[in-house]
């Protein structure tokens, strides 16, 4: 089991990024435009600075959703490799069996 401080953090920074989404798509495509004036890419730069380190969702850590371990975490089922072979010895994914050859 990981440490709650740091999936607590974790979960902060997804609820971060979430909020700031909207703002932060806006500033990049200002920033981007071809049709923006420089004032304008410079106005976006430094409101895009302004918006917390942590809005940033590459700052978002993929955690299992049962244990909260950082690796080896299955994007696709949001567990690490552990729990998805219990579930799937209990037969709780569908389409999952143990290989055999």
């Amino acid at each position: 089991m990981a440490k709650t401080s740091a999936v607590q953090k974790n979960e902060r920074r997804r609820a971060l990024a979430a909020k700031y989404a909207d703002r932060r798509a806006e500033y990049k495509a200002t920033i981007r435009s071809t049709k923006s004036s420089e004032e304008d890419k410079d106005a976006a730069r430094e409101a895009l600075a302004k918006i917390p380190r942590n809005a940033n969702p590459n700052r978002v850590r993929l955690r299992c959703s049962f244990t909260g371990r950082p690796r080896a975490v299955y994007r696709r089922f949001g567990v690490c490799r552990i729990v998805l072979r219990d579930l799937a010895h209990e037969g709780k994914v569908p389409g999952m069996r143990k290989a055999s050859w």
